[in-house]
């Protein structure tokens, strides 16, 4: 069963991979305002880049097929996931599994974006990127067996810190992307026939994403909700540790980085709200508090399960 799951979800999430890079030609030519041999009016697809457009940031959307398409490659993920992480009455887990619950969960909101903004270019990077975290765990199969994974507190401290973590994936690819579109920007300057077609290619590419000042308000709200959740993470962790181990802060690899990253989300909130926080400043925060986050459960366990082949 297991095996017809992880074949089925990673030819679903391929084909809308294929379905996104096969159909981007004229979505590029619009994008960068022109047609094949007709060059679009100097500056369109900069005024494009930054600026929302006039219906509320909204554009055309996927058609209701695709929608259909990503729900089940979400079902099949989800099914997938629990046959493999709940085996009978265990619990199996490991880093490899956390990359593909966390790519699950970012895909479902990128899912649920799309009916409000058009996310073409997201979808191109989002969707490869799933297909291959939901075949990790076959490469690296779970390593880490709970037996605490039946009590109440410990389920729920985990279904928050995956929500958490999906949102946290997500609006790190939506920093990454705003990076290189703010590159692009910044490059419309530049005299004409000065860039490599592989750029110009780049670039139309990127004109795909919604403005800047759309991505942006997605991006902290992304935070904002992450925020809450890693705090209730946080607070649920030093709960369910009391109730283990008779101690409610255990000081390890994961709890300081849990923390690291919490404080430095929270000061990308702060200095939002306080100093306007934008640009590139704020982006690369947001990257590096998400580095963090990976640190405090997957970097560690992808060390003791493949670097030092330990099973604890």
């Amino acid at each position: 069963m297991a095996i017809v799951l992880y074949a089925l979800t990673a030819l679903l999430y391929c084909g809308l991979a294929f379905h996104g890079w096969a159909t981007r030609n004229p979505r590029l030519a619009a994008a960068g305002g022109a047609t094949p041999g007709h060059p679009g009016r100097p500056g369109a697809a900069a005024t494009a880049v930054l600026m929302p457009h006039p219906a509320g940031g909204r554009a055309e959307g996927q058609p209701a097929w695709w929608h259909g398409l990503v729900m089940v490659a979400l079902v099949s993920h989800g099914v997938l996931l629990h046959e493999t992480i709940f085996p009978a009455d265990r619990m199996v887990f490991g880093f490899a599994f956390a990359l593909s619950s966390m790519l699950w969960l970012g895909v479902g909101i990128y899912w649920i974006e799309s009916f409000f903004f058009s996310l073409a270019g997201l979808g191109l990077v989002v969707f490869p990127v799933a297909m291959l975290a939901s075949l990790m765990p076959l490469a690296f199969p779970g390593t880490l067996i709970l037996g605490y994974a039946a009590r109440p507190l410990f389920k729920l401290h985990f279904v928050i810190a995956n929500v958490a973590y999906g949102l946290f994936t997500l609006a790190a690819f939506h920093a990454f992307l705003m990076l290189m579109a703010e590159r692009r920007l910044h490059g419309f300057n530049r005299p004409a026939g000065t860039e490599s077609a592989s750029s110009q290619w780049l670039g139309r590419w990127l004109d795909l994403l919604p403005p800047l000042l759309t991505l942006e308000k997605l991006l902290f709200r992304l935070i904002a909700a992450g925020f809450v959740l890693l705090t209730l993470t946080i607070a649920s962790g030093f709960l369910f540790s009391e109730q283990l181990f008779a101690r409610a802060f255990r000081i390890d690899h994961k709890t300081v980085f849990a923390v690291i990253s919490w404080l430095m989300f929270g000061g990308i909130l702060v200095g939002r709200h306080f100093r306007g926080w934008r640009g590139r400043t704020a982006l690369r925060w947001v990257i590096a508090s998400f580095g963090i986050l990976l640190l405090a459960y997957v970097g560690s366990r992808f060390v003791m399960e493949v670097v030092l082949h330990r099973i604890t």
